[in-house]
């Protein structure tokens, strides 16, 4: 979906929990556009006070308010030529989504005690963790800005709705503060991988990464240290195939890396193994694993 929609000026509306990676796709949307050499301006809109919302967005004149010393640019007229990623889309206050409707709609807006129309070039890209149609129907959300934001919606499933991403990112966030912290992390254990695919994950992908992180910083040698006992209730069927696949291809790299790339031979992987040459050929290149990849 993202291939697909980066190419156009599209409105992009994520969907997803907190911890999916909202902004990380917002950023990927971004990085495959036409816009990708411009700038992509980010504003979380629950984290803004409410009274300060509007003037971050569309910026303000000096002396248009009570502390408003000098002129301030918003986020939209920043993002000009490029991209503005609106995150927690669902905290714009209601009395505030018309006037980001018609900047939208529009392309243009004034700062706060401005009579000055300016003209605006963005892309949009909104998230939110919110259910916007119940909003809607609630009265707690205009309508005709969510239709204007729901042009292109994509959903960010939760990690537990893909346990088989798990050991993809456990060896991604491992090796990412190993080398951040400069430490050497060869083994990731199965039982722990395990564990880790039985958990229900609500803080998804953010709460593995905190905890890979916390993992990494507490690994007293070259085997990953994974503390789970709060991993114990709320499990959720563990893709067992999956996680037999990556300790293969863990097993595989290990022997591999200790025989310097060296398949066949007396003192090959193969014969480590236990296994033919050819077999474990097959088996390497079902597993996308090529050599020279663990030299």
């Amino acid at each position: 979906m993202v291939e697909t929609v980066a190419a156009s000026d599209a409105t992009v509306l994520l969907l997803g929990e907190t911890g999916t990676g909202k902004e990380l796709i917002a950023r990927a949307v971004h990085d495959r556009s036409q816009r990708k050499d411009r700038t992509l301006i980010k504003l979380n809109c629950a984290a803004i006070p409410t009274g300060l919302l509007e003037s971050e967005l569309f910026g303000h004149e000096r002396g248009a308010f009570t502390g408003a010393i000098t002129q301030k640019i918003g986020r939209l007229e920043l993002a000009d030529k490029g991209t503005l990623f609106l995150d927690e889309v669902g905290d714009i206050p209601l009395e505030l989504q018309p006037k980001l409707l018609r900047a939208l709609q529009e392309r243009e807006f004034e700062r706060l005690g401005s009579a000055r129309t300016q003209k605006v070039d963005i892309r949009l890209v909104a998230a939110t963790n919110r259910d916007l149609q119940k909003m809607v129907d609630e009265k707690q959300f205009r309508s005709d800005l969510y239709y204007r934001l729901n042009v292109v919606p994509i959903r960010i499933p939760p990690l537990r709705e893909r346990p088989e991403d798990i050991p993809l990112l456990v060896r991604y966030f491992t090796q990412k503060y190993a080398r951040r912290m400069q430490k050497k992390i060869e083994t990731i254990p199965a039982a722990s991988l395990r564990k880790l695919a039985r958990w229900q994950w609500p803080g998804n992908v953010r709460e593995l990464e905190n905890l890979i992180e916390r993992a990494v910083v507490l690994s007293p040698t070259d085997r990953l240290a994974i503390s789970v006992p709060e991993l114990t209730e709320h499990r959720i069927s563990a893709p067992a195939a999956n996680i037999e696949r990556f300790e293969e291809q863990a097993e595989i790299t290990r022997i591999l890396k200790e025989t310097k790339g060296r398949v066949g031979g007396a003192d090959g992987a193969a014969a480590r193994m236990g296994l033919k040459r050819t077999t474990l050929i097959s088996r390497m290149k079902s597993l996308g694993i090529a050599p020279r990849d663990v030299l």
